[in-house]
């Protein structure tokens, strides 16, 4: 078999833990039933599925009625965000979201602009975190929603969500969170955070793929939601087509694990993060992106001068796997948007790179990574050093070969 770099890419997915597969593994093929088939089959699929969202509401603090699956967090976000739209267009057409969002908020947001809707993108500060005073400020009597991610994709951030809910709820408008990177990684309490609606997905919490969920708050207030799916009535009508069993056992295995050893695992991802970024250090001209602290203890994404940074990942690609970016949108040959939200320079926002640190990276990898790292970095910067004297050579030499050649 063929070496395989480091993983080190947990933000855009998480390999799945062998007893989330354990658990999943059955009910692909001894519990098969259609939950929705009155027979022993349905039946064992139904408590399945009853089981695993009382797992994912305790997370949380919900009740399992306020839980709503769905395909993934871009699902939730669109039914969040376009489901309170059209249930809540007569109050109001104003939306406030944060210019660093995932483009699963971003998106429908802009989409919902095109139909008459008005959206106020919040700006960040320096470090990641968004402004109170400017959040509070920009809420209008026709603001129906507010959407504010708890962790951020790309640089970790964690946003203070119990004071925005407080916010939120002092004004009567609803407050959506995009928690997919935050799920079991981050103490959450809807309750105590006055949330009303918040996204969840399985693949970044060591879970599988296409399978997420949204919470919408029963009471206090209840939350109106209008489908955007509609077919067999799955979910009282806020979600329809066939629950997929495997998924969702999977799912709130995964959580379980997540909560069982949130602490603990915290620590030590949170030590071989520093462990990384007291290597990292020794290089001049690198900087660290969003808050020092209040971050994921996983997330390290920093930018280094006078590097191109196509070029170091690719320098890098045989030893770790990483990103640049979202993973979401690696294809878009763009600056990050959540790093020129910063007030990072396109220049530097090009030579970012995202570390995402899990479960199973161990002291080893980090170094073999570090070195690594501060090896190709100093490599790609001396062979600019070599293109830039020679660049500057051949600049002298034209200008004094002949005093016709203009340069």
């Amino acid at each position: 078999m063929s070496h395989r770099p480091i993983y080190l890419d947990c933000h855009a997915t998480t390999p799945v833990d062998p007893r989330v597969l354990e658990a999943m593994l059955p009910y692909f093929t001894e519990y098969f039933g259609n939950p929705s088939s009155l027979h022993q089959y349905g039946w064992e699929a139904e408590m399945a599925i009853k089981q695993g969202r009382e797992i994912i509401a305790q997370a949380i603090n919900a009740t399992p009625e306020e839980i709503v699956f769905t395909s993934g967090a871009t699902e939730a976000n669109n039914l969040a965000i376009k489901g309170v739209a059209e249930a809540y267009f007569s109050q109001g057409k104003h939306i406030i979201t944060v210019v660093t969002e995932h483009r699963a908020v971003l998106d429908p947001c802009q989409y919902l602009q095109t139909l008459g809707f008005e959206i106020t993108y919040l700006p960040v500060k320096p470090d990641g975190l968004i402004d109170l005073e400017v959040l509070e400020a920009a809420i209008r009597p026709d603001t129906i929603l507010v959407s504010i991610m708890a962790a951020n994709n790309e640089i970790g951030v964690l946003q203070p969500l119990k004071e925005i809910g407080e916010i939120c709820h002092n004004h009567q408008v609803l407050f959506h969170t995009d928690a997919a990177q935050a799920i079991a990684k981050i103490p959450l309490d809807v309750a105590q955070m006055n949330i009303d609606l918040m996204s969840l997905t399985a693949h970044k919490v060591y879970g599988p793929k296409g399978i997420g969920a949204l919470y919408v708050r029963r009471r206090n207030p209840r939350v109106k939601l209008a489908p955007q799916l509609h077919g067999g009535g799955q979910e009282k009508n806020r979600r329809s087509g066939t629950l997929y069993t495997p998924q969702i056992v999977g799912f709130a295995k995964a959580v379980e694990i997540g909560i069982e050893n949130m602490i603990k695992e915290n620590q030590n991802i949170g030590q071989l993060r520093a462990k990384l970024w007291s290597i990292l250090q020794q290089l001049e001209g690198i900087v660290l992106n969003g808050h020092p602290t209040q971050r994921l203890s996983g997330n390290l994404n920093v930018s280094v001068e006078s590097v191109d940074g196509s070029a170091l990942l690719l320098g890098l690609k045989s030893t770790v796997a990483v990103s640049s970016g979202s993973a979401c949108s690696s294809t878009k040959i763009a600056p990050s948007h959540v790093l020129t939200g910063l007030g990072r320079s396109k220049k530097l926002a090009y030579a970012s790179v995202r570390f995402g640190i899990g479960r199973f990276n161990t002291m080893a990898e980090i170094e073999t990574v570090g070195k690594a790292v501060i090896s190709t970095i100093t490599a790609l910067r001396q062979s600019q050093r070599i293109s830039d004297s020679s660049l500057s050579s051949n600049h002298t030499s034209q200008n004094f070969g002949s005093s016709e050649i203009t340069i």
